[in-house]
């Protein structure tokens, strides 16, 4: 398979005043295209700093990450912007909706954002993902007047509007009941089976079972890797890091 995401010896290092923290210690690790890799770890293992490192929202201290070839940390601030909103979508935990906007507007934003996109052919796109995700009775209401996993759905077109080669997820089901939860991996599992490259942070085995590979970090450095489907496999692994 074609690697679409290098990571090679990177180091992230945080200065507060005097305190100096290490989040990542040389990772290195390659995503396949058209993968669905979840990371797991505990609290401040750097789960987090790795995902923020592969969507170019941050820069590593050492090291460096290439995605499709482009090694992100060699980009002023204006092209990785570009970069990002044309290549890397984003699922956050908590939505991340604009809440004046209606549903299709929020949707529609990244992609109206690019330069010589049209109008029209936005729209079209828009329309597309409201239907696949089963909330196109939703486009003409705000945010504030959907369910958690309904506002879910709308984050994930948003993120997909662009066509991204990378769709990163921190923690997608982390403020959704069970049921939404579940139904978000689907539709996650969905587009992956569609070629869709998946990176998903997460802290539920259930949710990480769902992806093809699951990594485990801990104070920084990779501590293991495994297959994907097994919950108890990873629940025991991850608890193993945790000591619980």
């Amino acid at each position: 398979m074609t690697t679409l995401v290098k990571v090679m010896d990177v180091e992230k290092v945080y200065k507060t005043g005097a305190v100096i923290f290490t989040a990542l210690h040389g990772v290195s690790l390659d995503i396949a295209a058209g993968d669905f890799v979840a990371v797991m770890g505990p609290s401040g293992s750097g789960k987090s700093t790795l995902l923020h490192l592969l969507g170019g929202l941050d820069r590593p201290t050492a090291g460096r990450v290439e995605v499709h070839g482009v090694i992100l940390s060699q980009m002023d601030e204006t092209a990785l912007a570009k970069f990002r909103r044309a290549h890397i979508g984003f699922i956050f935990q908590f939505f991340n909706l604009i809440d004046n906007l209606t549903v299709r507007a929020n949707i529609e934003l990244p992609a109206l954002l690019q330069s010589g996109r049209e109008r029209k052919v936005v729209r079209r796109r828009a329309d597309a993902l409201l239907e696949s995700l089963g909330i196109v009775d939703q486009a003409n209401k705000h945010p504030w007047e959907l369910s958690g996993g309904q506002q879910q759905r709308v984050a994930i077109a948003r993120a997909l509007i662009n066509h991204p080669m990378l769709l990163l997820a921190d923690e997608p089901t982390g403020n959704l009941d069970s049921a939404s939860g579940q139904e978000v991996l689907r539709i996650l599992r969905e587009f992956n089976a569609q070629g869709q490259t998946i990176l998903m942070v997460t802290h539920d085995p259930a949710a990480a079972a769902q992806a093809q590979h699951v990594i485990f970090i801990r104070d920084g450095r990779l501590a293991a890797e495994m297959p994907g489907s097994d919950v108890q496999q990873i629940a025991q692994s991850l608890a193993a890091l945790t000591g619980t």
